[in-house]
């Protein structure tokens, strides 16, 4: 099986050419290494290879949706039993996980080939994806811009023909941005639709999840069909839909009432390819029969993102904690950035804390007064287009000063020095629109819908109501029949 005649199929096309016989598949596992053999080595998507892992799986009765079909693994989370999730840190890089997460588990069960784990930031603290552990990972579109993040290998791996679907997770942004970065389709789904046991219930008090990034809406709805579901470790059980997700896509979505801006707080100089890709996707919405309107943000996004910050870096701030815990790591065991985070949380007193988890529920209320009268809510996916590699990197100049004040426990100081705001311009000045569905556990998409005129993709968002997973397929179904992205590749593929 040649590149070419892999790259045409979607993952639910492979897995019915298998299951037609008209491929194997060992053919589907080897047309995907294969291709990653050429490509890896410039985008720097997969960073734990799980060949024999892969091999052992092809003698295996292989059953479900996806039987079949080649697949990645997001290194963060995840866990794959016997082998390490490093996510992206030093300190985690050598410890194996003791059991299957409830997703990997529930993706094999539909028969994929798991055959590596892909490249994340630290923690999967940033929109970009270059951890010092394995450097960074490249949109295809051109490498030297960043593929987004958290799932920015995944995102990477699926935009360069690897894989036609790969595992990725969703904190605040994770799915979407680097969906936005790579021209693929993104769905977040609502607070507790995927479990994230057994090993965990909620974190970020259920602000993140797990999923996919795909080049097809067909292959997400399936894929939320595989992973939405009751778990017994979950916290509480989630409601369920009339039927099956993929269902959902190619049926009409009805007249949509949508509200759409393209304005931020956090960053008052959008960039205007960002207000174009949004002012286009509303006219293509009102050519098909979509009652569209400008409004103002719903949220006030800037205090959104301060509460969204606190609980961040109070999380980081735990995470290297327990990390320490686990492995007896010291301080070279994390990057410096994931430090500063970890120091600025550990000064958040136990009622900040919760004063900002509790304020959520103020911005789920002004969401939901918007949802009130409008189905959806359309946004740019990300403020600027994809950025360089390297160009949020902390000065060099300002590194050994912020070594020391983390050394001497002084990290304070580190907000007069510019560091602090220079990090929380950096990490979300470009992407100031995707925590609002995090923080209100809402169900949000990117569709790629917009390229720059240097040819960079940058997506449109869609916030939904709670439970509104099928509203958001059968609008994207519908988009992808209007205005089809599956045959716009890039460079790499």
């Amino acid at each position: 099986m040649d590149h070419r005649e892999y790259a045409a199929l979607d993952g639910l096309g492979l897995a019915a050419a298998i299951a037609a016989r008209e491929l194997t598949a060992a053919e589907a596992l080897e047309a995907a290494q294969r291709r990653a053999q050429a490509v890896n080595g410039r985008v720097n998507a997969i960073v734990r290879p799980m060949e024999e892992q892969a091999a052992a799986r092809l003698s295996e009765p292989l059953e479900g949706p996806f039987a079949g079909v080649p697949f990645l693994l997001k290194d963060l989370g995840q866990q794959y039993a016997g082998l390490p999730s490093s996510y992206g840190c030093r300190a985690l890089s050598r410890l194996p996980a003791l059991e299957h997460a409830t997703v990997v588990q529930r993706w094999l069960d539909a028969g994929l080939v798991i055959f590596g784990r892909t490249n994340t930031p630290e923690f999967g603290a940033k929109g970009i994806t270059e951890p010092e552990l394995f450097g960074p990972a490249r949109n295809p579109w051109n490498t030297d811009h960043t593929p987004g993040g958290s799932s920015g290998g995944s995102a990477a791996a699926v935009a360069a023909g690897v894989v036609p679907v790969a595992g990725a997770s969703d904190g605040g942004g994770s799915i979407r941005i680097p969906s936005a970065c790579c021209g693929l389709f993104g769905l977040k789904a609502g607070r507790g639709l995927v479990p994230h046991g057994p090993a965990a219930g909620e974190p970020l008090h259920g602000a993140a999840t797990d999923g996919v990034v795909s080049r097809s809406v067909r292959d997400t709805a399936a894929m939320l069909d595989v992973l939405a579901g009751v778990d017994a470790t979950a916290p509480f059980a989630p409601a369920m839909p009339g039927g099956p997700f993929l269902e959902e896509v190619g049926r009409d979505p009805g007249t949509l009432r949508i509200g759409f801006h393209a304005s931020s707080a956090i960053n008052g100089a959008v960039d205007r390819e960002a207000v174009t890709a949004v002012s286009d996707a509303a006219k293509l919405l009102d050519s098909l029969g979509h009652h569209v309107e400008a409004v103002e943000s719903p949220v006030d996004d800037g205090a959104l993102a301060r509460d969204f910050l606190t609980l961040w870096f109070a999380n980081a701030a735990y995470q290297v904690g327990h990390v320490r815990s686990l492995t007896g790591a010291g301080r070279d065991g994390f990057e410096q950035d994931t430090l500063i985070m970890a120091a600025l949380g550990s000064r958040t007193t136990a009622v900040e804390y919760v004063a900002a988890v509790e304020r959520r529920h103020e911005h789920v209320r002004a969401l939901a007064r918007f949802h009130d009268r409008y189905d959806l809510l359309l946004t740019p996916s990300l403020a600027t287009p994809p950025p360089r590699i390297g160009q949020f990197d902390t000065p060099k100049s300002l590194r050994p000063l912020a070594e020391t004040l983390l050394r001497t426990r002084t990290a304070g100081v580190l907000s007069k020095l510019g560091i602090v705001e220079r990090m929380i311009d950096d990490n979300l000045g470009w992407v100031p629109f995707t925590q609002l569905a995090n923080l209100t556990g809402r169900p949000a998409m990117n569709v790629p819908l917009h390229w720059t005129v240097d040819g960079l993709p940058l997506g449109v968002q869609f916030v939904a109501p709670l439970g509104g997973e099928a509203t958001l397929l059968r609008l994207a179904g519908q988009l992808e029949q209007a205005q089809p992205w599956f045959e716009r590749t890039a460079p790499l593929l």
